[in-house]
């Protein structure tokens, strides 16, 4: 199945402007995808978010050696209300025992149903992969496309940005500039 997933990535360029639409089959792991994607092109990542209804361990596992050789600088998930309430006691102790290491790493949980992974290449490219695949594999014919496309990543970032903002499960101290920001903004206004 993982060989499906090089072969696919291999098939694709990494240029501005690249697009590729793709039908999967349900035993097609798209989180495979991600993985051969990044490593078989060399594509590093200062940030990457992924949002998803569902994964399995294997798909913690790949995105943890992403993490740990460098492809992936610093990893935002977001999962479904659905898969927290249902992994709760399960699948997320290990999600965050694997992922939440040096500060690397966001888990927000959202009532989302949508299954996205956007990133910036260290050479500039704006990466989005949309489509119906979760990251685990599925009984049905799934499809995404890949697409390097600078304004739908923006759009991308900005909206997620705010999921990740607000439904957080992992908080950071916030510090300098931005605690100072937190501060003035209760007594100051612009």
């Amino acid at each position: 199945l993982y060989d499906n997933a090089v072969k696919l990535a291999k098939e694709l360029k990494v240029e501005k402007g690249m697009r590729a639409d793709a039908f999967i089959a349900g035993s097609f792991i798209f989180g495979d995808f991600i993985e051969a994607f990044m490593t078989s092109h060399n594509v590093r990542a200062k940030e990457m978010t992924i949002s998803t209804l569902s994964l399995i361990q294997d798909n913690v596992d790949s995105l943890a050696a992403l993490m740990r050789h460098g492809y992936v600088q610093n990893l935002n998930l977001i999962i479904s209300v659905y898969f927290w309430s249902h992994e709760r006691h399960a699948l997320l102790p290990y999600i965050y025992k694997e992922l939440d290491k040096d500060n690397r790493f966001q888990l927000s949980v959202c009532g989302m149903h949508t299954k996205t992974c956007h990133f910036e290449t260290a050479a500039g490219n704006k990466i989005v992969i949309h489509g119906s695949a979760n990251l685990r594999p599925s009984g049905n014919i799934e499809q995404f496309t890949i697409v390097e496309n600078p304004g739908l990543y923006d759009f991308y970032q900005e909206e997620f940005s705010k999921v990740i903002d607000k439904y957080a499960t992992i908080r950071k101290p916030i510090r300098n500039s931005r605690a100072w920001g937190i501060f003035t903004k209760k007594y100051f206004k612009d």
